[in-house]
């Protein structure tokens, strides 16, 4: 079902690209696009697999293991033996110019402690990849989330600054028209037209935001940045859900069950406690079983003649005690032990730490409950200070700095109020990213 989602999207993605259509994608959207293309998601779970096929690897060297061989030498100089025949010292030259030797060896891990420890430290790595590929895609995630978010804020901002500079803009036309005809002063003129100035730089300073943060949203996503693509969402579409969200987030487990860093780190310490049992493994003996089939020949003169093969065969145990390594083996399992022990320091720092941006995230998420709803008001109260103004300045009764004061506080207060909502969904973000759950990533 996920991957026929996928498809379907980069079918309308191909489309949109082949009729210079603008793509418009949902929070959803991006994230799940991501999650399916995005590079480091991809070799996260390549890791995964190569890991995987290293245990694999590991398992074989309890099979048994199987060789054949082949070997020829050209004697130049035959070893020669002296013996005491009583009546002299005899030289006699043993060997002949040619031996072969070809056949098969095999050998067999019966008793091999250390092996069958070093094996489990492999079913521990492919855990840690696959927590690490988890951690990746809750990154993702959060970064997906926050660009979207931020790119939703600028856009909005840009909106509520371009309102601002189009009122202005109309009072300058206004002005410039009066001042035509006489009835309004040239300060009145050059007043309406430096308040339409002071606007442009805002509005230049949010498109390039739109453009840094739509870039930086399709590289997250593992998309083309020559595709056009826009939010199909605004920060109000959000607002309206952002009760019952808050309900949920601050409703959830905070125990830190799911943390992806704790977990990776308690994986970790698992590997190292495991790297310590095989370290004290080594000071035991081990068992090997062995097994040759050979088949041997010797001749003199012509290498390619006078062939005289012969077969022999064996089969033996090798039993080995380590006694004495120069102490190596007791200093490698010290350093094991100590590194244990550092992982515990390691652990308590980190959950300390996670469970203080846990509370900052908490207090974050209800002081932007409570700024949403003030900022909402502040709003309602700054449109109706703006309407009055409006209707007092047509007939005189307020001058234009009054009116041009009320338009900026109605544009200071719905900036405000998009702010504290992009606050909210950032702090919700952050918490659902600290705390492991959000529902895109099983835990």
């Amino acid at each position: 079902m996920k991957r026929y989602f996928i498809n379907t999207l980069f079918l309308l993605l191909l489309t949109s690209m082949s009729t210079h259509a603008q793509l418009m994608l949902s929070l959803d959207q991006c994230v799940r696009i991501a999650l399916d293309e995005n590079p480091t998601i991809k070799v996260a779970e390549m890791e995964i697999t190569r890991v995987d096929y290293s245990h694999k690897e590991a398992l074989g060297q309890l099979f048994p293991e199987i060789n054949f061989a082949g070997q020829y030498t050209r004697n130049l100089a035959l070893q020669t033996v002296y013996m005491n025949t009583g009546e002299g010292t005899m030289a006699i030259k043993m060997g002949t110019d040619n031996s072969y030797s070809t056949g098969f060896s095999a050998s067999i891990p019966l008793v091999m402690p250390s092996l069958w420890k070093s094996i489990k430290l492999t079913d521990n790595q492919i855990l840690q990849n696959v927590e690490t590929a988890r951690e990746n895609k809750l990154s993702l995630v959060n970064q997906i989330e926050k660009a979207y978010y931020a790119l939703l804020l600028a856009q909005d901002s840009k909106q509520v600054i371009e309102e601002n500079h189009a009122t202005a803009q109309l009072n300058a036309d206004i002005y410039a028209k009066q001042f035509e005809l006489g009835t309004a002063s040239e300060y009145d003129v050059l007043r309406a037209n430096v308040a339409v100035t002071n606007l442009e730089p805002s509005i230049l300073e949010a498109e390039n935001s739109i453009r840094a943060l739509m870039l930086q949203l399709k590289v997250l996503m593992g998309m083309d940045v020559r595709t056009d693509i826009a939010p199909s969402q605004t920060l109000d579409d959000f607002k309206g859900e952002m009760y019952d969200r808050a309900i949920n987030t601050l409703g959830t487990d905070t125990t830190l069950t799911s943390n992806s860093s704790l977990k990776s780190l308690d994986l970790q310490t698992d590997y190292l406690q495991k790297a310590l049992e095989t370290q004290k493994m080594a000071w035991f003996p081990t068992l090997t079983g062995s097994a040759s089939l050979m088949w041997h020949s010797m001749s003199d003169g012509n290498p390619f003649k006078n062939f005289q093969w012969s077969r022999a065969s064996s089969v033996g145990l090798t039993l080995a005690f380590p006694i004495f390594q120069g102490g190596k083996r007791y200093y490698k399992q010290k350093q094991a032990e100590i590194a244990v022990r550092e992982m515990k320091w390691q652990r308590e720092n980190l959950e300390r730490s996670l469970r203080m941006q846990v509370q900052s995230q908490v207090d974050i998420i209800n002081k932007s409950l409570k700024q949403v709803e003030s900022n909402a008001g502040g709003v309602r109260q700054a449109t109706k200070a703006n309407d009055i103004m409006q209707k007092s300045f047509k007939i005189g009764a307020a001058s234009f700095i009054q009116l041009r004061d009320t338009e900026d506080a109605l544009m200071t207060a719905r900036l405000a109020y998009y702010q504290a909502i992009y606050d909210y969904l950032v702090a919700e973000s952050d918490l659902q990213y600290v705390l492991g759950t959000t529902h895109y990533v099983s835990q």
